[in-house]
């Protein structure tokens, strides 16, 4: 063997390039070889660019079978649709090597078809469009159930182009596309493509590819549907199979319960040991709510059925207390339902017992709280006095809480202001039990409820808020809106920065109307821009280190500019191809840019309320950047 012949074994042993293999006839004919030793070398040279071919072959499949094993593993372990179907896409774009890939699936409830699953791509509308049925390449597709190619798609006149769809793909500079159907049977449910942003040619071997990702796409879907179905019916016979227990030991509940109850209330003990108690003789759980069960007191006092619950009124002498509701049991049976009738007098016998007590703390509680708003100029040593006799927290940072009851606005009747007379005094009462059981005060105050509550370990003022609406609209069952003050110190020793907090939590209650969040609890660091403006404090170094902290930090650390890039993403219209020519690069730069910029701020950055907030962010950054360079 000839050391030509060598050179050819050593270029395939290293994986050379194809440029490589003329090496070796150059120096031959350098050297003066003859005719018939360079028809050899040229012979030699097909015959290792064939084997070269081959061997790039095999190894393309043996890449593209892995993958598609690991998919077929993925659907194996199915957990998570979400998953499965972004790892398909994810391998179809990393093997077919294009920039973009996605999955769309078609919604016959809305009669279009929308984005599923996209992988590299950057502009927020292309993921968030919807397109008619038939439209599109993903419409011929779907249409003839057939994959269909093209290397220039605003050229290509076999498909119906809209405005809606061009306009999408030209903001992600979309030129060639490859879709192949989704299909379960004869159906057509989404299509598959790979897309890339300049001209290029799918070979045979990629839409086969594409296809097989699109069946294992296809499978995971039918999977998932058939494991719903599955767990459904599964739900169903495990209920029906508590039915017949429950039926089969119903009379003895019905002896145990009495027994049961008889023992609690001559041991002192409360509403909650008798829901406790009544939960597990019947097998469900039952909750003791204040008032407002209006079904239940129409029906005298009789057990009532209310969707999936069960609801008996706790009441004495014609007013009602609150309800008991049973979850978890929507057949009852007639013997169960005198149980749950017999709960409901015994608690209202307890709290009969604990009113007298519990209205009087509750009265000292708002006194000492209206006196650190109304007058806090009185004797500090007093105050801690009668905080210490309640058991407050006196040490521990508090927050001012300002709670509303939101009802859609009334007609101005009697019954209405009566409603709203009630929610009051049931928000009153729901709020002085919270503030005794965080060890803190509550007082009803300008057609509300104010709270002066500690922070726990950890907490924030914003946690604090959110859990306390929680917590009281789940008591009353309406929508409570808290608003929270920053957190105050010392209350004690400083009563005149209570009255302060009180006017800032109010600010941030009147803004979560305005903005249309009833029923939820926020401090002024949860409202975005809008909570500058609120606090008593200007916090704008948190606000933008909240909101782009992390971009400014990954800048600072790499030397990157995706400040900037933002920037000019903004002042363009978010259009990542205005943005290339704003700052001079390819468009497959801002693309990564916003791709990395998305993984730092989330996947809603793009959201008006998220670019809002965002944008003046980044003018704030810029002036404070520019102050502090002065």
């Amino acid at each position: 063997m000839s050391h030509e012949h060598v050179s050819y074994l050593e270029l395939l042993a290293r994986g050379a390039a194809t440029e490589a293999y003329d090496r070796p006839v150059l120096l031959a004919r350098a050297n003066g070889a003859g005719p018939e030793a360079l028809a050899d070398l040229e012979e030699a040279k097909q015959l290792a660019l064939r084997v070269r071919a081959e061997l790039e072959g095999r190894r393309r499949r043996e890449a593209e079978l892995s993958a598609l094993f690991a998919t077929a593993h993925d659907l194996a372990g199915l957990r998570d649709l979400d998953a499965v179907l972004r790892a398909i896409v994810q391998r179809a774009r990393s093997l077919l090597g294009t920039e973009v890939a996605y999955l769309s699936l078609n919604d016959p409830a809305a009669g279009d078809t929308y984005m599923r699953v996209t992988e590299g791509s950057v502009s927020a509308r292309f993921q968030q469009v919807r397109l008619g049925m038939g439209e599109g390449l993903g419409g011929l597709v779907a249409q003839t159930a057939r994959p269909y190619v093209t290397d220039d798609y605003f050229g290509d006149a076999r498909f119906q182009h809209t405005r809606t769809i061009d306009t999408a793909v030209r903001d992600e500079g979309l030129v060639a596309i490859l879709g192949v159907p989704l299909s379960l049977g004869s159906q057509v449910i989404g299509v598959l493509f790979a897309a890339d942003r300049r001209a290029r040619v799918f070979e045979r071997e990629q839409v086969a590819l594409l296809c097989s990702f699109a069946a294992h796409a296809a499978v995971a879907i039918d999977t998932a549907n058939l494991l719903a179905e599955t767990r459904s019916a599964l739900a169903e016979l495990e209920r029906a199979n508590d039915i017949i227990r429950e039926h089969s030991g119903v009379i003895e509940r019905a002896s145990e319960v009495h027994d049961r109850l008889s023992e609690l209330v001559l041991h002192g003990g409360g509403v909650h040991d008798v829901a406790r108690a009544v939960s597990e003789v019947l097998g469900g759980t039952v909750e003791f709510t204040e008032a407002g069960a209006g079904t239940a007191r129409r029906a005298g006092g009789h057990a009532v059925r209310e969707g999936d619950d069960w609801v008996a009124a706790v009441s004495a002498g014609g007013e009602a207390l609150g309800t008991l509701v049973l979850h978890g049991r929507p057949d009852l049976d007639p013997v169960d339902q005198r149980t749950l009738e017999r709960a409901a007098l015994v608690t209202s016998l307890l709290l009969l017992a604990r009113r007298s007590a519990g209205e009087a703390e509750q009265r000292v509680r708002g006194e000492l709280l209206d006196d650190l708003l109304d007058a806090p100029d009185r004797d500090r040593r007093l105050l801690r006095e009668r905080a210490a006799r309640l058991r407050t927290d006196s040490e521990a940072p508090h927050v001012v809480l300002a709670a509303r009851v939101d009802r859609p606005a009334g007609d101005g009747d009697t019954d209405a202001g009566r409603r709203e007379s009630a929610d009051r005094q049931r928000l009153w009462s729901a709020a002085s039990h919270l503030a005794a059981t965080r060890r803190g005060l509550a007082s009803a105050r300008d057609g509300g409820t104010v709270l002066l509550l500690p922070l726990g370990p950890g907490e924030t003022a914003a946690e604090l808020a959110r859990q306390t609406a929680k917590s009281l609209g789940g008591t009353l069952r309406e929508e409570v809106t808290v608003g929270a003050s920053a957190p105050v110190r010392a209350p004690l020793d400083h009563p005149d920065r209570v009255a302060v907090a009180y006017e800032e939590a109010r600010r941030c209650l009147d803004a979560l109307r305005l903005l249309h969040r009833s029923g939820q609890g926020a401090a002024a660091e949860d409202l975005g821009f809008l909570g500058l403006l609120l606090a008593e404090r200007r916090d704008i170094g948190g606000f933008v280190d909240r909101t782009v902290g992390q971009v400014v930090a990954y800048d600072r650390r790499r030397g990157t500019e995706l400040v900037r890039t933002l920037d000019a993403y903004f002042a363009s219209g978010m259009s990542p191809a205005r943005t290339k020519d704003e700052l001079h690069v390819h468009v497959n730069t801002v693309a990564q840019r916003l791709e990395r910029i998305g993984r730092l701020l989330g996947p809603d950055w793009q959201s008006p309320a998220r670019a809002l907030e965002i944008q003046l962010a980044l003018r704030l950054y810029a002036l404070s950047d520019a102050v502090g360079g002065k």
